[in-house]
């Protein structure tokens, strides 16, 4: 067994501050989605997949791998939006076995109602923290992980 390839000082300090921000991000965005929209980040995304789908509608396999979610999982969620009439389920005309999630009126109105409360929050915690540069570098460093995470570009986000 060969010897680990540990971390330098600068490689542990850059590792250490992206965990801090992969945990923290998430708290952050959903506050303010749960304070200003009764929505979970989760939630959220799942409303803003389906409303830059072609009819605002997806499978529910697509949708799930898009969000990186579990079939069950998306199926909770989904049942929850439904309740709140953002969501409904159709059966898939291409395929019958298949059933499809297609974003509502009201499902369209509330994204369009949250969308400019959560763009202010990236922008305050995250875009506007950087300049210019470092947004391209981020988007660069992104890129180079998700190759690495999403090789099979499930969540649809590889450059081209």
């Amino acid at each position: 067994m060969s010897e680990p390839r540990w971390l330098d000082e600068a490689q542990l300090d850059a590792w250490k501050r992206l965990v801090a921000v992969v945990e923290l991000l998430p708290g952050v965005l959903d506050a303010q989605l749960q304070r200003d929209a009764d929505l979970s980040h989760f939630e959220y995304y799942v409303l803003a997949m389906l409303s830059e789908a072609p009819d605002r509608t997806l499978r529910m396999t697509h949708l799930a791998s898009a969000t990186n979610a579990t079939l069950p999982r998306l199926s909770h969620v989904v049942a929850r939006l439904e309740k709140r009439g953002l969501v409904e389920r159709l059966p898939c005309p291409e395929d019958r076995r298949a059933t499809n999630a297609h974003l509502t009126d009201d499902g369209w109105e509330k994204v369009v109602a949250t969308a400019p409360g959560h763009v202010a929050t990236v922008r305050d915690h995250v875009v506007d923290a950087l300049t210019d540069e470092q947004v391209t570098q981020l988007d660069d460093i992104a890129s180079a992980i998700l190759e690495r995470v999403d090789p099979d570009d499930r969540m649809g986000f590889r450059r081209r």
